[in-house]
C-alpha cells in the first residue's frame, strides 16, 4: 500500500499546516470549545474525548486500516511501564512512570500527532505542544482545586520532555516499544510491511527494554518468513535466533 503524503490528516483541523500554529487557531475550529476558568474539571474531561477519536499519524501515513488512538498507545504504555522488572522498578517510582505515560500525548489532543516526516521543526513541535499543555492546565484546570492538579500534570508532562530523570528515559523507551508492537501485530494483520518503523530501536537505551525488542524482533523474523518474503529492516540487524531459549 502507498505512503500517503507526509501531512494527511483527513479528521485533523486544517490549520495545522500553518508554519506556526496557536493554540487558538485550533479551538476555533472545532466544533465545541471547552469552558476556561471553570471550577469543574468536565470541560478537561471532555477534551480528553480528542484524544480517543485521533489517529496516530504514523499509521495513517501507511494506510493501516482503524488504526489506533492515541489513547490507545498511551494506555498500553502504562501497562507496558508496569512490566518493569525489578532490576528496574527497584531504581524507578513506576507510578510516576505509569502517569507519564499517560500524561506524555496528552497535547496531541488539539495540535495532533506530529511525526518527524512532517513539515514541522521539532522547535515548532515543542513550541505548540507546550503552549497546549498550558492552555489545558491553566486554562481548563487553573481553577480546580487550587491548580493542583493541572500543576502536577504539567510538572510530569515537562519533566518526560526534559528527558533528564531515569523515569523519563524509561518512558521513552516504552513509547518506542509499544510502537514496535503495534508494527509487528499490524503486519500479522494486514501482511503489510511497515518496516520503516524499526528504526526506533536504534534510540532504546534500557537494556531491559531492548531485550523485549529483540523478542518482537525475532517475532517478526519468523512471521515474514512464513509469509516467504523478506521485510525492510530499517537501520537494524534482526536477530538471527530466538533471543529467550
Amino acid at each position: 500500500m502507498a505512503v500517503r503524503d507526509a501531512f494527511f490528516r483527513p479528521c485533523y483541523p486544517s490549520c495545522l499546516l500553518l508554519a506556526v500554529l496557536t493554540i487558538y487557531a485550533v479551538l476555533s475550529e472545532l466544533p465545541h470549545r471547552y469552558q476556561e476558568g471553570t471550577s469543574s474539571p468536565v470541560p478537561f474531561m471532555h477534551l480528553l474525548q480528542r484524544l480517543k477519536t485521533t489517529p496516530r499519524a504514523g499509521w495513517m501515513r501507511f494506510g493501516v486500516p482503524n488504526c489506533e488512538s492515541i489513547s490507545d498507545h498511551m494506555y498500553r504504555m502504562s501497562i507496558l511501564t508496569m512490566m518493569a522488572p525489578s532490576s528496574l522498578s527497584s531504581k524507578l517510582d513506576i507510578l510516576k512512570c505509569c502517569r507519564m505515560a499517560l500524561i506524555h500525548d496528552m497535547a496531541e489532543s488539539l495540535v495532533g500527532d506530529i511525526t518527524p516526516v512532517d513539515p514541522v521543526s521539532k522547535e515548532e513541535k515543542n513550541r505548540r505542544e507546550s503552549e497546549t499543555m498550558d492552555y489545558i492546565c491553566n486554562n481548563l484546570l487553573g481553577k480546580f482545586n487550587g491548580g493542583l492538579n493541572g500543576q502536577d500534570i504539567r510538572k510530569i508532562w515537562q519533566e518526560y520532555e526534559d528527558s533528564e530523570t531515569l523515569e523519563s528515559q524509561f518512558v521513552h523507551d516504552v513509547d518506542k516499544l509499544e510502537l514496535l508492537l503495534q508494527m509487528l501485530e499490524y503486519e500479522r494483520a494486514h501482511h503489510q510491511d511497515l518496516g520503516e518503523f524499526s528504526w526506533v530501536a536504534t534510540k532504546i537505551q534500557t537494556p531491559e527494554v531492548q531485550e523485549w525488542v529483540q523478542q518482537i524482533f525475532w517475532e517478526r523474523v519468523q512471521l515474514w518468513r512464513e509469509l516467504g518474503k523478506e521485510p525492510k529492516w530499517n537501520g537494524v540487524t534482526p536477530p538471527s535466533a530466538d533471543p529467550s531459549s
